[in-house]
C-alpha cells in the first residue's frame, strides 16, 4: 500500500540533473514547494521530439519531514524543467520497465512492480 502522504507534483521547482547520467541524482537535495527533498529513486524516460533530444524523470522525493513525494518533470539539454510532461505508449512502457527496479516509486505511484 503507497505511504499516505503521497503527493503528486504537477508542477516542480527546476534543479540540476544531469539526465544522460540521471543515476548521479540519487541523494541529491532539490527544492519543492513544500521545502527541500532528498532524490530517492528515479526513472528516467529517453524521449525525442522535435529534432532535439528530450526526456522525462518521474522522482521518489523525501522531505526533511519524511513525507514523500512523487515529481513529475521533463528535461532538456541536462535539466529538469517546469510544465507538463507528455508520455507516448513506448514512453510509458520504458516508465514501467524502470519501475521494475525501482519498487519504492512503483509502490507510491500506487502499482506492484512485475
Amino acid at each position: 500500500m503507497p505511504h499516505a502522504s503521497v503527493i503528486v507534483l504537477a508542477r516542480l521547482a527546476s534543479h540540476p540533473c544531469v539526465f544522460p547520467r540521471y543515476r548521479r541524482t540519487m541523494g541529491a537535495t532539490v527544492t519543492t514547494p513544500w521545502g527541500r527533498a532528498t532524490v530517492l529513486e528515479e526513472v528516467a524516460i529517453p524521449q525525442a521530439g522535435g529534432g532535439r533530444e528530450l526526456g522525462s524523470l518521474v522522482q521518489l522525493l523525501e522531505g526533511a519531514d519524511g513525507e514523500r513525494l512523487v515529481r513529475f518533470a521533463y528535461t532538456t539539454g541536462g535539466t529538469a524543467r517546469r510544465g507538463p510532461v507528455t508520455l507516448r505508449a513506448g514512453d510509458l512502457e520504458r516508465l514501467r520497465e524502470g519501475l521494475r527496479e525501482r519498487r519504492a516509486l512503483a509502490r507510491a505511484l500506487g502499482l506492484r512492480p512485475r
